[in-house]
């Protein structure tokens, strides 16, 4: 038996779907379950009471098959599918199209002179029963509608943000329960948001443009077939609204005393403003939402006085407070910060952004929250509300309304902490574009943060529609030379130059998108843009194809960069440079070949190579050492296939390693090294020494900020110290995403769940037990329904389950057996001898030895502070990697030597080697 194909979806979005801006969406499906040898052999489609029968094996992104849909069109769609016999039936799923072309809007795009945030008025008189109403709506600025006093959908931050001057989101709402025979009322409030409020650090306002707008157009159709319209135009009238002050950065302020805005006695008229409709363009995924609530775990007096709410979370939202009998005209206000600095709120690290709401209270009992700002923060102040409880107050959570589709657990309480932050930042910077961070006056969509971050994101969250918009977004700001700016949408006030592994986005992220969902549509679309910036960072690099000199990133926030110079890497930017146009070469030519452009293909395999080879010649050496000597350029160089021979590879691979454990296992990598160094230590045989790193709890490291609280990655690696200080450089976020990259790696390698084909159509499981963890487990939904790893040590056998869904199958890399097996779609059990034995002492243990060793290890380091030895975790390793393959228990003597006086009371405190 074969169960009914489930989940249908239209393009990237889940049914139903309202809107939809192609007139021909792809469809996919699932299949939940299906007997054991199942093959679709085709699929049948029921559209719009017309049916078509395809012989296919595909379930996935495959074509519309009737004729293409036209604006306003409702389709009703079902699919069954073929294997041995038909399938039953799936749920209908409806799709209804938006408007399609600009010659379909009637409405106008109107504005009004306020000092205070408008609220735009239009009226409808529908003359018969309602059959079905549609309120189609966008703004320069946010807006927020309600229908005869009722709010109209829950989208917050409407429209979102995107390149405005190229393309304007609108949204569809159903209002059919809104809409009445007789007057209807239809109230917008507008905010500045990203169009017209502050954005980037400079203070500048109005980047977009210095006057709001209305785009709406309310469609209602009566049960007699007649359509009415209320479109915006001159006759609407336009008020000022209780928001007194509005801004993303700086917070609200609302007079709650302010009369109604049905009162029409202090109506402005409304002009109407110039506007492009074909900039007009319906969404490609969720809308932002207010996506769940966090209550207070505490409320606290600061030593100042102040009244400090704890909400245990750092998160993205605003705070909703209920004040209990408030005297009118009073005033209430909220601020925000994600860390506290000697009790009070720690504002530093929002630089000049107020994240500041306040309220003006209209007396008795109100609920207090915003509409047209929002804030990163775990605690708030509150003045105004005497005697305020914990019950009174409650963060709303606000994004991106993404649906989770990924998850890991393993052994570690503290790894699984981490992960949890990881999930939260991306909840928290995932707010209509990809941002750094949400607290400060920045939040930009810098281009380097996502392009690390994609394989994350689309493992955990069903993002793809997500980032399709960014990437559109992203072709729209690119520049005619090919240069990709640093943030997109870009509001930079100078043009920015292209910068590797940040421009690179153009390429990396869409291929990333291919192969976790199959749509080669994306890279058909993204191809120009992607082959425009190989281009450009190829003239850059010049003939010899070395990219040297301008201006570069490099790896960015390496731990040894000081407070007040991110810049300041171990690791030369021009070799990053090179390393990423030989990756975005290769990937190109990857891409194209996909398309079936095997010139381009054929030209960008010639440029890879031609750059793999400048890279060599430049920066590594024939025994395989690389320039810098740092973790970042040895990642780049492993995992680049940067390094022609096998003695090259195995060398650097080697040096990695003993890098890595010369800084003790704390990370040395940056953003461009950190999401890189874990894959390269596994892929040239040093596991051992990547689980070290990733358990490492000492500063720096991935745990570091668990052990002292963090609910959120940070931007910097010491953001706070274990003393409480704050890092005083001037970008210091506790909410973060990037560094979090390394979560990709713990789905694909520590549990062993990868994509082995687009779309996870093949699994490849290989996970990587090592003696840190008992157990891990990772399950991803993936585009053929749910697919899961888990995997198991106790009593000296280690389990193994996996999960295959129907349409896909897998290699599987058993533990401690050579030869893969492949697997059909199933659940699947292995049980073999645990791989992972307790190391037996050679004849003679190496230093190497001594440093994998963690007992010992941790024995030497306190050993060397109670001594009094000033960084002497650092100095130690420092010493111990210069002696690697030296026998151990000489070095135990000799390593005390190097740090008279205190080397006889070192010797004694460190004991004999554990052999």
């Amino acid at each position: 038996m074969v169960d009914a194909p489930a989940g249908l979806r239209f393009e990237h979005q889940p049914a139903p779907v309202l809107g939809i801006g192609t007139p021909a969406p792809r469809l996919s499906w699932h299949v939940p379950a299906a007997e054991p040898g199942f093959r679709q052999r085709a699929y049948e489609v029921e559209a719009g009471g017309r049916r078509f029968v395809v012989e296919s094996a595909e379930q996935v992104l495959v074509p519309w098959p009737g004729e293409p849909l036209v604006s306003r069109e409702r389709v009703e769609v079902r699919v069954r599918v073929l294997g041995a016999d038909w399938s039953p039936w799936s749920e209908p799923a409806v799709v209804e199209a938006g408007l399609l072309s600009a010659a379909d809007w009637s409405a106008t795009m109107i504005g009004a002179d306020t000092r205070h945030a408008p609220v735009m008025t239009g009226r409808l008189t529908v003359p018969g029963e309602v059959r079905t109403a549609r309120l189609r709506i966008t703004a320069h600025g946010l807006c927020v509608p309600w229908v005869n006093g009722r709010r109209a959908g829950d989208h917050v931050l409407a429209p979102g943000w995107t390149s405005y001057h190229h393309r304007l989101r609108y949204h569809t709402h159903d209002v059919t329960d809104l809409v009445r025979a007789g007057d209807n009322v239809v109230e917008v409030l507008l905010g500045n948001g990203w169009f017209r409020g502050r954005l980037g650090w400079r203070g500048e306002r109005a980047h977009y443009g210095d006057r709001l707008g209305l785009l709406a157009q309310l469609e209602v159709t009566t049960v007699d077939g007649a359509t009415h319209v209320l479109a915006t135009d001159r006759a609407w009238t336009a008020t000022e609204s209780g928001v007194l002050a509005d801004d993303l950065y700086d917070g609200q302020r609302t007079d709650l005393r302010h009369r109604s805005t049905v009162d029409t006695s202090a109506d402005v008229p409304v002009v109407e403003l110039d506007t492009d409709l074909t900039r007009l363009v319906a969404p490609d995924g969720p809308p932002v939402r207010v996506t769940g609530t966090v209550p207070a775990v505490g409320v606290s007096t600061s030593p100042s006085g102040a009244t400090i709410v704890d909400f245990g979370q750092n998160l993205v939202g605003w705070v909703r407070l209920r004040s209990r009998a408030g005297t009118e005209g009073a005033e209430v206000t909220v601020r925000h910060a994600e860390v506290l600095d000697g009790g009070e709120l720690a504002v530093g690290p929002l630089r000049g952004a107020k994240a500041t709401d306040s309220y003006l209270l209209a007396g008795g009992d109100e609920l207090l929250e915003p509409a047209l700002t929002c804030h990163g923060f775990r605690y708030a102040e509150v003045t105004g509300v005497p005697g305020l409880r914990a019950g009174d107050v409650t963060a709303a959570v606000v994004g991106t309304d993404l649906e989770r589709a990924g998850w890991f657990e393993c052994s570690n309480p503290l790894l699984n902490r981490f992960h949890e932050n990881v999930v939260w930042s991306a909840r928290g910077n995932f707010v209509d574009v990809p941002t750094d961070c949400p607290q400060r006056d920045e939040r930009f969509g810098w281009t380097g943060d996502a392009q690390i971050f994609a394989p994350t994101a689309a493992f955990l969250f069903d993002s793809a529609g997500f980032l399709t918009s960014w990437l559109a977004d992203l072709s729209a700001d690119q520049r005619a030379d090919g240069s990709v700016p640093w943030v997109v949408p870009d509001v930079f006030p100078w043009p920015t130059p292209g910068a590797a592994a940040w421009s690179d986005a153009a390429v990396l992220v869409p291929r990333v998108l291919h192969q976790r969902t199959g749509d080669l549509g994306l890279l058909r679309r993204q191809l120009p843009g992607m082959c425009a910036w190989v281009d450009h960072a190829a003239a850059l690099a010049g003939e010899d194809r070395v990219w040297s000199g301008g201006f570069q990133f490099g790896d960015w926030l390496d731990p040894s960069a000081p407070p007040d110079d991110p810049f300041a890497a171990l690791t030369d930017p021009d070799l990053v440079a090179t390393a990423y146009l030989a990756r975005s070469a290769g990937a190109l030519a990857e891409v194209a070949g996909l398309l079936g452009e095997t010139a381009l293909a054929a030209r960008y395999d010639e440029l890879a190579d031609e750059v793999r080879a400048a890279f060599t010649r430049e920066f590594v050496t024939e025994s395989g050492r690389v320039l810098g000597e740092t973790p970042t350029a040895y990642a780049l160089a492993i995992t680049g296939d940067l390094l022609p021979t096998a003695g090259q590879r195995r060398r650097a691979g080697e040096r990695l390693a003993d890098l890595v454990r010369a800084a003790g296992f704390r990370t040395a990598t940056g953003f461009v090294g950190t999401p890189l160094v874990t894959d390269a230590l596994c892929a040239t045989g040093h596991s051992d020494v990547a689980y070290r790193l990733l358990t490492q709890t000492g500063c720096p490291s991935w745990l570091y900020p668990v052990t002292v609280g963090a609910t959120t990655v940070w931007e910097r690696w010491d953001a706070l110290a274990p003393d409480g200080s704050i890092n005083p450089g001037a970008m210091t976020s506790f909410n973060h995403y990037a560094l979090g990259a390394v979560a990709d790696w713990l789905h694909r390698s520590v549990a062993g769940l990868a994509p082995a084909a687009p779309g996870y159509r093949e699994l490849l499981v290989r996970p990587l037990p090592g003696p840190a963890l008992t157990h891990a487990s990772a399950s991803h939904r993936t585009p053929y329904g749910m697919a899961s790893v888990t995997w198991r040590r106790a009593g000296g056998r280690l389990t193994l389950r996996v999960t295959v869904p129907v349409g896909a199958g897998a290699t599987v890399h058993v533990p401690g057996r050579v030869d893969p097996e492949r697997v059909a779609h199933g659940e699947h059990t292995w049980e073999v001898p645990d791989p992972v034995v307790a190391r037996t002492a050679p004849d003679e243990p190496t230093v190497r030895d001594l440093l994998d060793h963690e007992p010992f290890w941790r024995r030497v380091v306190e050993a060397a502070t109670e001594v009094g030895i000033a960084d002497g975790e650092r100095r130690v390793a420092g010493r111990l990697a210069r002696h690697l393959d030296e026998p151990a228990a000489r070095l135990v003597d000799s390593i005390t030597m190097g740090f008279a006086p205190h080397a006889e009371e070192l010797r004694r405190r460190i004991g004999d080697f554990p052999y």
